[in-house]
């Protein structure tokens, strides 16, 4: 038999759509993946230099278990200099992708029965982890068409055991950008009501309606003694699968993640950590805005083509990469017996018969919801966006006939 906490987590609906988009194209069939949470471009060549150099070198060992001292020294200098924050080596710890980093952050500072504020829609492995440190989370639901949370909303949820507050800017799903008036709200509520906040910022990258990312410490400084900062290269560089991130947070919660990591995994990958640090040592920015470029130009341009939906407000997408389409009106519109009657009805029907993969709200615990990513290459995502549009439009007409 399973320990208790098995029956606490389900399964990744987001890994699951991505999966269902898998079987259908080695099924033979012609799909247009825009379920995908990535970037779909080469890596930079000064990290893939770094990886290359540090294996011909031999390097094979473990190394700290929050990373090498170079790496957390020069993850410091690049984040002082993007928010205007002094940070030093002592307050980095390098992990096994962001998703380590936050798994840490919910042991190091959730007892069991404590509870967690999460504002939803949110990625999925938020409450997992929170369920996992034995204490409970708690939704605040963020409403269309900003999916910005409501600063008294999330007032009302603090209870005497509340103990953080997750949030997440630019947002998975939604694409939402929180202001720098949100941003200060939650820093004064979590200082008031002595939370820490676990800031994921893995899109921080990803911001294209403003100059730049503006992180929570940045809005409000009174609160970077209680926040812990959550990042990673897999977006910004394209290397999803090498698993590397980081966090900057107190001295006392990298002394914890050290305790964690090295009864877990002992090190973030050793190659890895050198392509890393080769990268921030040579790098020039280039790939970085090269890639936003790109991104930037897709979206405009998906933009475009989501502005012609029937029945569907067209999204915001002020950061990350992706749309994320409110079905709510079209879903109510549709006919009560038809075939088609939730988002995961016409998350299948765009698989099926359009060809595309995309991931329902409701794995982001919001049942009107609809993912699409915008990080697939150019000349898939704007035909793939174009088949979503035909077939949303289609859907109300379609199952009145039938």
């Amino acid at each position: 038999m399973l320990a208790q906490r098995m029956s606490l987590l389900s399964g990744s609906g987001t890994a699951a759509a991505r999966e269902a988009a898998k079987i259908a194209a080695a099924g033979g069939r012609q799909i247009i993946d825009l379920a995908a949470g990535e970037v779909m471009i080469e890596p930079p060549i000064s990290v893939r230099e770094g990886a290359i150099a540090a294996i011909k070198a031999g390097t094979s060992r473990y190394t700290d278990s929050i990373g090498l001292p170079p790496l957390r020294a020069a993850v410091a200098e690049r984040l002082s200099a993007e928010t205007g924050i002094g940070w030093n080596t002592e307050n980095i710890v390098i992990t096994a992708g962001a998703k380590q980093g936050l798994l840490d952050a919910a042991l190091a500072v959730l007892d069991p029965g404590d509870e967690a504020i999460i504002i939803r829609p949110c990625w999925p492995t938020f409450a997992a982890q929170v369920l996992l440190a034995g204490a409970k989370p708690v939704f605040v639901d963020a409403r269309p068409p900003a999916y910005i949370p409501d600063i008294e909303a999330i007032r009302a949820a603090v209870a005497p055991r509340t103990k953080a507050i997750i949030i997440n800017s630019p947002n998975n799903p939604t694409g939402a950008v929180y202001d720098r008036a949100t941003l200060q709200a939650i820093g004064n509520l979590a200082i008031n009501c002595q939370m820490w906040i676990i800031s994921d910022e893995c899109y921080s990258s990803f911001v294209f309606t403003v100059a730049r990312h503006e992180s929570i410490v940045m809005a409000h400084p009174g609160v970077r003694a209680r926040t812990i900062l959550v990042n990673a290269f897999s977006k910004q560089l394209a290397i999803t699968g090498w698993r590397l991130g980081y966090f900057a947070a107190p001295r006392e919660i990298v002394s914890a993640a050290k305790k964690l990591q090295s009864h877990t995994t002992s090190n973030a990958n050793v190659i890895a950590q050198h392509a890393i640090l080769h990268h921030l040592q040579v790098g020039d920015g280039s790939f970085e805005r090269e890639m936003h470029q790109r991104l930037s130009d897709v979206r405009n341009n998906g933009l475009r083509i989501l502005s012609g939906l029937h029945d569907v407000t067209p999204p915001n997408a002020d950061g990350s990469f992706f749309f994320y389409l409110d079905l709510r009106r079209l879903v109510s519109a549709l006919p009560a017996g038809g075939p088609v009657r939730s988002t995961d009805d016409i998350a299948q029907s765009l698989l099926q018969e359009a060809g595309v993969g995309s991931v329902a709200g409701g794995a982001f615990g919001d049942v009107n919801g609809l993912r699409l990513s915008f990080g697939g290459l150019p000349g898939l995502v704007e035909p793939g966006l174009r088949r979503v549009v035909e077939t949303l439009n289609n859907l109300k007409a379609g199952q009145a006939v039938a």
